[in-house]
């Protein structure tokens, strides 16, 4: 198996009110299914991560934003909004639960399955990019996980979603090609250290502190 994730997000069903119904989001689980199935044929671990909202898990924040804003909690245990749709975990496939998080590092278990497994790289695929992917893309990054997301693998909720893309491409050093590009699976070299860099980092290092007198 190869150093490499793909860790699935939220993906609601399409249908009457759904969100994967509006916006050609439709073509992004058609996607999605794709890319899972891709990953399979080159014995790539899928990793599935589903959200619920119940109040229950919710923080003070959460409810009251959720107070300001009039609306009602969303996915909630038991109904379709918390279901995987068209792309489903297979046997022996592991899935993790976020309760009222965004980001799939706070799921329990989920961080050390992947050090367990010696996982280097998460390909992202689901909904939405500036909500759940980001979330879980920023903390990656910041953990020191190589991030890729497949253009065609998601789609946004608030932001315009070139402007998000290129947020990860800069802040995160993420790759955003298309989902049929054979360079999604991957893993990024480093790129070798140069004597400058090296000796910038001498420079800044602290000094001791001597005593006067």
């Amino acid at each position: 198996m190869q150093s490499v994730g793909t860790l699935f997000c939220f993906t609601p069903p399409p249908g009457p009110g759904s969100p994967a119904d509006r916006g050609g989001r439709a073509a992004v689980v058609s996607a999605t299914a794709g890319g899972v199935a891709e990953a399979r044929r080159r014995g790539v671990e899928v990793v599935f991560v589903r959200f619920t909202g119940d109040p229950v898990h919710q923080g003070a924040s959460w409810r009251l934003r959720d107070r300001g804003r009039g609306r009602p909690p969303k996915c909630l245990e038991g109904t379709w909004g918390a279901d995987f749709h068209r792309v489903l975990p297979a046997a022996g496939e592991a899935v993790f639960t976020k309760r009222a998080r965004f980001d799939a590092f706070l799921a329990a278990g989920f961080e050390e399955h992947l050090r367990a497994r010696g996982v280097e790289h998460l390909v992202f695929a689901g909904l939405f990019a500036d909500v759940c992917v980001d979330s879980t893309a920023r903390t990656a990054f910041q953990k020191g996980f190589h991030v890729t997301v497949p253009a065609d693998c998601t789609t946004s909720l608030h932001l315009p979603y070139e402007e998000v893309l290129a947020f990860m491409r800069v802040l995160y050093g993420a790759r955003t090609p298309a989902s049929d590009d054979p360079s999604v699976w991957d893993v990024p070299a480093a790129e070798p250290r140069h004597r400058e860099e090296e000796e910038g980092e001498e420079k800044c290092a602290p000094q001791p502190v001597r005593p006067r007198g």
